[in-house]
């Protein structure tokens, strides 16, 4: 009997289309709440490059800090869990992703390898790199909070 090709990928885009969106909340919820919460436990290996990155902030020392971004992080987790608060998911999301992104200006011989700024980012570097990603799917999530209008160019 000859596969259906077409069947089998009707069936797959299906399956991906009903549960990709809840697929990704969750994983950002969980990723959110696991890496932030290591941060205030003083497990997270990147405690010391948000030290250094935050150093200059006032209010608190740099591992008060820590614990805030951690905390912070947690809260956009559970955001992304709860579909009713993906906006509020998206909003903390993106004031975090500024300071995120600030070791890249602030500590370039830590996030890029010496001499290489800005093409070849160290580990810590492509840590941070790799939230381009978490923002894009920040956005795909974002285009399912309202229905699509039928004047919506992207409804076609």
């Amino acid at each position: 009997m000859p596969l259906d090709l077409d069947r089998t990928d009707r069936a797959i885009a299906t399956f991906m289309r009903r549960y990709g969106m809840t697929a990704l909340r969750v994983s950002l919820g969980i990723i959110f709440i696991w890496f932030g919460i290591l941060k205030p436990l003083g497990l997270s290996p990147a405690a010391p490059l948000v030290e250094e990155t935050v150093a200059w902030m006032p209010l608190f020392d740099p591992p008060a800090w820590v614990a805030v971004i951690g905390w912070w992080e947690v809260a956009i987790g559970i955001s992304f869990l709860i579909p009713a608060l993906t906006r509020v998911a998206i909003a903390l999301l993106f004031l975090q992703m500024v300071g995120t992104f600030m070791p890249l200006v602030l500590l370039p011989e830590v996030t890029f390898q010496p001499g290489r700024a800005p093409y070849a980012p160290t580990m810590e570097g492509q840590y941070i790199v790799k939230n381009l990603l978490i923002i894009s799917a920040a956005l795909v999530l974002g285009g399912t909070v309202r229905p699509r209008d039928a004047g919506d160019e992207t409804s076609a």
